[in-house]
């Protein structure tokens, strides 16, 4: 697919260093958990706020790299996502340990500190293990799946690589936010059924090789076995006031996760074909941006047009499109998610926007009705 982007210039060796960022995180964990008091609102400060102002000072970044650099010259890059783990351990556990052994903080200082640990779980953690199982190297999936269970959210990889990448847009996809669907239905409906549409989507991968979905290969024995020794180690650690903490920063994390998809394609959908087939996956599938520092901050998953079309492709890679192909955000990640806690003012922005991008890439579909209520068939062949 010809990619017609924002800006004719093409930069043949991208920097690793500014990606570098968010080990920024790990000093602001170890401060608010040594001093506690006001140094616990700099993490969240750091994520949500810092950020979203140095976009807006230093604008988007508009240059694409070239799409066929080697693995080789990406090592900078990738030893980023690889120790990101080791870090996420140390970070989570000895925070556990400090805080149940003699902890001198109060109650509401020590929650909030494990907000900040889930902020830092979910910005960085579950992002970087998006990246990783995305690979086909056994190693970096592995270390994705290490990184889910971490915040117990393993099934997410399933459920993104076999449902949500090749369903987007369609009904079966658990993620597609609706139209008109605020963030906090969505987020309850997404809890209450993402683990059996994983369930179901293993399943029906096992019976094509005439396999009961109770199989050890099913993969989602390996995220509970996974999520059972964090517990246990948690439990091991502080008892059940450990398990309690880790559990906090796990909801924390899948909070923020489950936002960020809610922005990427609310009310974005696919044409439905007819006899249970919908149109291939294009880059007006996802709402995009381009800015900068954010981009850095979330490894580039605002450049989402292009991960969908290449969910293949090193996150340093990934291309910008030209606003003529893609709907944009008016901002990165981060101001968008807050405003989608508050659903009227989301609907109030986003649906005239949504409409426009009907007018834009479907001029001929004249009734929306079956795509905003959910009528329209389960792609054939959807498990």
């Amino acid at each position: 697919m010809t990619n017609s982007t924002q800006t004719s210039s093409k930069q043949s060796a991208p920097q690793a260093w500014p990606y570098w960022i968010t080990m920024t995180f790990v000093p602001l964990v170890i401060l608010a958990v040594l001093q506690g008091g006001w140094t616990i609102l700099l993490i969240p400060f750091y994520g949500w706020v810092l950020m979203p102002m140095l976009d807006i000072v230093l604008g988007k970044n508009l240059t694409n790299p070239d799409p066929d650099t080697l693995d080789s010259e990406l090592f900078w890059f990738r030893l980023l996502t690889w120790i990101w783990f080791p870090i996420q351990v140390l970070l989570v556990f000895g925070t556990l340990w400090y805080l149940t052994h003699g902890n001198p903080h109060s109650t509401l200082e020590t929650l909030g500190i494990m907000l900040g640990i889930g902020v830092t779980t979910g910005i960085v953690g579950i992002v970087y293990a998006h990246e990783l199982m995305h690979k086909p190297n056994r190693v970096e999936r592995n270390l994705g799946d290490l990184l889910l269970a971490l915040v117990l959210y393993g099934h997410f990889r399933t459920e993104h690589l076999l449902v949500h990448h090749p369903y987007v847009g369609t009904p079966r996809d658990t993620v597609t936010a609706r139209y008109n669907e605020g963030f906090h239905r969505a987020f309850f409906r997404i809890l209450l059924t993402g683990f059996g549409s994983a369930w179901r989507a293993e399943k029906a991968m096992l019976a094509r090789r005439n396999r009961s979905p109770l199989y050890l290969s099913n993969p989602i024995w390996k995220y509970l076995a996974l999520q059972t020794v964090f517990l246990a180690l948690a439990f091991a650690i502080g008892g059940w006031t450990g398990v309690g903490l880790f559990a906090f920063q796990a909801i924390v994390a899948i909070w923020q996760l489950e936002l960020t998809n809610y922005v990427e394609h609310y009310g974005l959908t696919r044409k439905y074909l007819g006899d249970g087939a919908y149109e291939p996956v294009k880059p007006h599938h996802s709402w995009d941006s381009a800015h900068r520092v954010s981009g850095l901050l979330l490894i580039n998953l605002q450049r989402h047009a292009d991960h969908h079309v290449h969910p293949m492709r090193r996150y340093p890679l990934l291309q910008v499109y030209d606003k003529s192909q893609v709907p944009m955000l008016p901002t990165g990640y981060p101001p968008m998610t807050a405003l989608a806690m508050i659903p009227p003012l989301w609907r109030r922005i986003f649906n005239p926007k949504v409409r426009a991008w009907r007018k834009q890439f479907y001029p001929e579909i004249e009734d929306w009705t079956p795509y905003k209520t959910g009528a329209l068939p389960v792609p054939k062949g959807a498990g």
